[in-house]
């Protein structure tokens, strides 16, 4: 494989560079039945580290690593976090070094959205019909879990709780679950996280379907610590576009359904912060 001049650029090389940091890990898109492919895609990423100056990139990624973590360590190299929790509860603690282009169904470039999903067989056709049902949702720090649901919700609330009942489980595939089970009406998720469900756990997901969109939001980027020096980021960014454009890494892109990875821009998050402040001046500043 080719490599372009800026590979032998001497700020890079090994002698001047401090300790890798030792966290990675992919914890937004990681059922079980993933992790070969979110390995695959790891080590693609590592490789081309290594290819650049980074050669001691941990050669493992951390699955126990939950979605929504207490903190962005300091010593994190790699993860991929939400965009509203970047905006509010991680604000500081992470640099952004790529967005991913999914090819899914309701993304267009470097976007996703939440999906209102309900039992297949359910009566609901719009989103008002879900008024006085009860709803399950991951976290109440999460973007397409919470903040999208809540700013589609704000139209129809007219001021007071929409819901019958509303319960935080801490997990949107397992809210995909607890609604096929009929343990719940109605929950909304992240549209990849739906694609991959659907892909890995078929049985389940034949008996739900996609009831409306919310609005759009930036992908979930990939980012490494606020820590992370110029040169550190500057690596990071440059791995990701090869793994993002090599024919080499093409089993690796499928293996998460990438069609590309971008660069972005860390002012592209701040509409997750409209979508709060339209909600509140709708009247309804809290999912309810």
């Amino acid at each position: 494989m080719s490599h372009d001049p800026a590979d032998t650029d001497p700020r890079l090389s090994p002698g001047t560079r401090a300790k890798t940091a030792t966290r990675v890990s992919l914890p937004m898109y990681n059922l079980p039945e993933m992790r070969a492919q979110n390995d695959a895609f790891w080590k693609a990423v590592r490789t081309e580290l290594k290819r650049i100056g980074i050669d001691d990139a941990p050669s493992e990624l951390d699955f126990a690593r939950v979605p929504v973590p207490e903190r962005i360590e300091s010593d994190t190299l790699f993860t991929q976090v939400c965009g509203y929790p970047l905006q509010t509860i991680f604000r500081g603690q992470a640099t952004l070094i790529g967005a991913p282009v999914y090819d899914v169904e309701h993304c267009a470039p470097a976007t996703h959205v939440g999906v209102f999903v309900v039992q297949r067989a359910a009566r609901y056709g719009r989103l008002a019909d879900l008024r006085g049902c009860h709803f399950v949702f991951n976290s109440r720090h999460s973007n397409s879990g919470m903040n999208l649901p809540r700013r589609a919700l704000a139209e129809l609330a007219g001021g007071r709780p929409f819901f019958n009942g509303i319960a935080e489980t801490h997990s949107q595939p397992g809210n995909l679950e607890r609604v096929a089970r009929g343990e719940a009406d109605a929950t909304c998720v992240d549209s990849i996280t739906y694609a991959f469900f659907a892909r890995h756990r078929p049985q389940i997901a034949n008996k739900l379907r996609i009831l409306v969109p919310t609005p759009p939001s930036p992908s979930i980027p990939f980012v490494t610590s606020s820590a992370a020096d110029s040169k550190t980021v500057e690596t990071l960014r440059r791995a990701l576009q090869r793994v993002a454009k090599a024919p080499e890494w093409a089993a690796a892109r499928a293996g998460l359904l990438l069609k590309d990875i971008v660069p972005v821009e860390e002012g592209a998050y701040a509409a997750l912060l409209d979508y709060e402040r339209e909600a509140a001046a709708l009247g309804y500043p809290v999912l309810c």
